[in-house]
């Protein structure tokens, strides 16, 4: 691990990339794009030598590929894990992880409040391969009490969306260890520059790489982050399952994670500010953002996250229902209203009709989820700018 993550992140993913240029008076300065779907070989014994461990080198694409495993690399540096893979997409991470500790007549215990596609497949798909899940309010219930003698994991975000409410990390990692269950969790709101979860005892730290690790708007894609054991427990379903991302991603994602501290930074500092002014607007009911001293979350957010930094995504519920959700978005200048989040912009999404449109009613108020309730992704403009669109919005209803 380097001394500074804004130094482990510039300077890790093209090892043993330059190994090839040892003899050379001078070498590229940006890692290349590997787009080739093969690689050739000399003779059959070379092939064995990869299969088997005894050489480095690439056989197909879809296994494994340079871009890839530099932007792994990079990665694993940033949350200090010992490896990492990368996905496809964020959703291919996150299935294919639980799959890899799971299967048919087993456990699962979750949070409720989940990016809604997770919250399906926990909740529907599972139980198609006879998978069971509980869901348990970690802020609020007994996670032990829910677990089962068939109880194989746990799952969690380290800022739920779109509440960014803020569990103990520690104290579920305890739970799950104690018990000899594998602990998940998805740390995309947050990022390693905002937390950790491996230091506070999470086994596995999954990611959509779609949002901030990406955080240009221009790729899809996942990443797990872990020990070499429990990564290697992944790597074969990520191979069987065909979710390795193409060489051009995996370049994106490697050079977005280059300035991934100094763009959370900004993220967490403008989001902090637009959170007190919402907080104080007469037409905003309730602001959710653990950076806020006035938050529930907020004791436990500061005693886990780094550099007092929260992220850059916050919720506010509207002083009504969707008739002003509507009016404050067609009404928003610069700020655009998009299904997704964490680009160099900010922008606004609706989560009743968005990411958690397939929530029924019933399960939208238990995890307090309102018609009236948007949700920010900040971004890294002025923050005075940001803070006098959403003033001009906030006038016409």
């Amino acid at each position: 691990m380097s001394d500074s993550l804004s130094t482990g992140l510039l300077h890790t993913g093209d090892g043993q990339f330059y190994k090839k240029f040892s003899n050379y008076a001078s070498v590229p300065e940006s890692f290349p794009i590997f787009l080739t779907s093969v690689f050739a070989f000399d003779d059959v014994p070379s092939v064995d030598a990869i299969y088997e461990h005894e050489a480095e080198g690439y056989i197909y694409s879809r296994i494994r590929h340079p871009n890839a495993d530099a932007a792994a690399e990079i990665l694993a540096e940033a949350d200090g894990g010992e490896d990492a893979l990368v996905f496809s997409s964020g959703m291919s991470a996150i299935i294919i992880s639980i799959l890899s500790f799971v299967q048919a007549g087993d456990h699962i215990v979750s949070s409720p409040v989940l990016y809604g596609g997770v919250h399906d497949y926990l909740s529907k798909e599972l139980k198609r391969f006879g998978v069971d899940v509980t869901f348990v309010d970690f802020l609020r219930g007994d996670v032990e009490k829910a677990l089962r003698p068939n109880t194989k994991l746990i799952y969690t975000e380290t800022l739920s969306n779109p509440l960014l409410e803020v569990p103990d990390i520690r104290k579920i990692a305890d739970v799950a260890h104690r018990h000899g269950l594998k602990f998940l969790i998805d740390n995309t709101f947050a990022t390693p520059v905002v937390v950790r979860p491996l230091e506070l005892g999470a086994d596995l730290v999954l990611y959509s790489a779609t949002k901030y690790l990406g955080g240009h708007s221009d790729i899809v894609g996942g990443a797990v982050v872990g020990s070499h054991e429990v990564i290697e427990a992944v790597r074969p379903k990520l191979v069987l399952y065909g979710a390795v991302p193409g060489p051009l991603e995996g370049w994106l994602l490697a050079r977005s994670l280059r300035t991934l501290e100094l763009r959370l930074t900004r993220h967490s500092e403008n989001a902090l500010r637009v959170a007190r002014f919402l907080e104080g607007h007469p037409k905003v009911e309730k602001v959710y953002y653990p950076g806020l001293e006035s938050s529930p979350d907020h004791e436990r957010a500061k005693a886990q996250f780094r550099g007092g930094l929260y992220g850059g995504m916050l919720s506010f519920n509207l002083r009504g229902g969707e008739r002003e959700a509507s009016t404050v978005i067609s009404s928003l200048k610069k700020i655009k209203y998009v299904p997704s989040l964490a680009g160099t912009a900010t922008t606004l999404s609706y989560a009743a009709k968005t990411s958690h449109r397939f929530y029924s009613p019933e399960e939208r108020e238990r995890a307090g989820i309102t018609m009236g309730q948007l949700r920010l992704s900040i971004g890294l403009e002025d923050p005075d700018d940001i803070i006098a669109d959403l003033n001009g919005a906030l006038e016409k209803i």
